[in-house]
């Protein structure tokens, strides 16, 4: 069960807020294994690993346009709707992020500008282990598609022999369904640590692409940060998933204990954390967390994760804010009084929900934002996804004659301090024509 720790010693704060450790060693040798053995046979050593860790024995790795088409048969009516309206919301955050070529003239006759060309080739890797996430469909589907990537390819794991739906190979028709509403139809069967090197180095089936975006497990997670070591770009570094929830006594702790385990049933090695200015709501929060457990049909995940989570008790809000900025959490809920000035005070986090009726999982699916966020500390230092992602940022500029020669000395004045005279004389050369 949770533990509740009660301090007043910041020396304390590193000790209780460390992530869960992960033995790295050995974790990224197994997966570089892998990543050399997609690298050199391609797709015979994706087979090999689907076979080993999904327990399927796959033919082809390309979802057919006729599996593409059945999926829609397969959900339920509120299903499909509630798909396409997060897919509205979504889409209507996404469009704002779209920037205006702003021309500067910062000189009479000098004008810079700078344009976002987007990233021709995209991969997006999408769990479907332990839980099918169509929703991360959307959440990268569509500012992909507003950036206006030319190839979109996506590789998600396929149904185990024991599947309910069918003789094991399958994709869960909601992922499906959700990426040919994009129209992506380059829909791989791949999942973790191969699926991810099959798109980083290319095999006979699955293109290589010049940047990778999804979560995963602890596996996926190195791999990408691997491959990103040899010239693939990924979306972020991010880890387990996380939820921090500032509160006080104007709260709920029937609302926080939810939050809370929203999160830990994502994985084993999720953490949540409460930090709370009140004892007694610190013990109803806990009491809560029980009750709700048990009807949890992933109690087990649940109740692993709980084991590396906490709730601790500040002397005040301030020291919770700059508590919650030291942990840089990838969500962050403020169930508290004035919660829209705390948010203020925020300067690490991923996403951040404001007062008692902002779930986590508004985000997680359908508010408009993005759920692709940066976890295990990065979100002090990394934005989530968005269509920045999905772009180059090009600058231009134009001098004309004038502009030339208004900035011609400044330039060469800069060149020969620097003991660059060739810098210098491909301005000089000019002026004197």
């Amino acid at each position: 069960m949770i533990r509740i720790y009660t301090y007043r010693d910041k020396a304390m704060w590193n000790e209780l807020t460390k992530r869960p450790v992960l033995e790295t060693a050995s974790l990224e040798k197994s997966v570089r294994k892998i990543l050399e053995k997609v690298k050199t046979k391609g797709d015979k050593a994706v087979k090999k690993y689907t076979k080993e860790f999904d327990g399927v024995k796959l033919k082809r790795f390309l979802v057919s346009q006729k599996e593409i088409d059945a999926a829609e048969k397969f959900l339920p009516q509120e299903l499909k709707e509630a798909i396409q309206q997060a897919k509205l919301n979504i889409e209507k955050f996404h469009l704002s992020q779209v920037e205006e070529i702003k021309i500067v003239e910062t000189m009479p006759g000098i004008k810079c500008w700078r344009k976002s060309v987007a990233i021709e080739k995209v991969g997006l890797y999408i769990p479907g282990g332990t839980a099918p996430l169509f929703s991360t469909v959307l959440m990268l589907a569509i500012p992909a598609t507003i950036a206006g990537c030319k190839e979109i390819i996506l590789c998600t794991p396929p149904s185990p022999l024991s599947s309910s739906r069918g003789s094991g190979g399958e994709v869960h028709p909601a992922i499906l369904f959700t990426a040919q509403l994009f129209g992506i139809t380059k829909i791989f069967k791949a999942s973790g640590v191969q699926a991810i090197g099959a798109m980083a180095y290319g095999t006979e089936s699955i293109p290589k692409v010049n940047k990778i975006f999804g979560p995963g497990n602890q596996y996926v997670t190195c791999a990408k940060q691997l491959v990103q070591q040899q010239g693939v770009a990924i979306d972020m570094p991010a880890g387990p998933s996380e939820v921090l929830v500032i509160a006080d006594e104007s709260a709920s702790a029937e609302f926080v204990a939810a939050d809370l385990l929203s999160q830990a049933e994502h994985g084993t090695d999720s953490q949540v954390i409460l930090i709370t200015t009140s004892e007694k709501f610190a013990v109803e929060t806990q009491k809560q967390i029980e009750m709700q457990l048990k009807s949890l049909s992933r109690k087990e995940i649940a109740e692993a994760a709980l084991k590396n989570s906490k709730i601790l008790i500040t002397k005040n809000i301030n020291e919770a804010i700059d508590l919650s900025n030291q942990y840089a959490p990838e969500h962050l809920i403020l169930a508290c009084e004035n919660a829209n000035e705390v948010a203020e005070k925020v300067i690490s986090a991923g996403s951040v929900f404001i007062g008692n009726y902002s779930p986590e999982s508004a985000g997680d699916y359908a508010s408009g934002t993005n759920h692709a966020l940066p976890t295990n500390c990065y979100a002090a230092m990394y934005s989530g996804v968005s269509v920045d992602s999905f772009v180059k940022k090009i600058t231009f500029q134009q001098l004309t004659k004038a502009g030339l020669q208004n900035i011609g000395n400044t330039v060469m004045q800069m060149a020969v301090a620097e003991g660059l005279d060739g810098h210098k004389n491909a301005v000089d050369i000019r002026l004197k024509k």
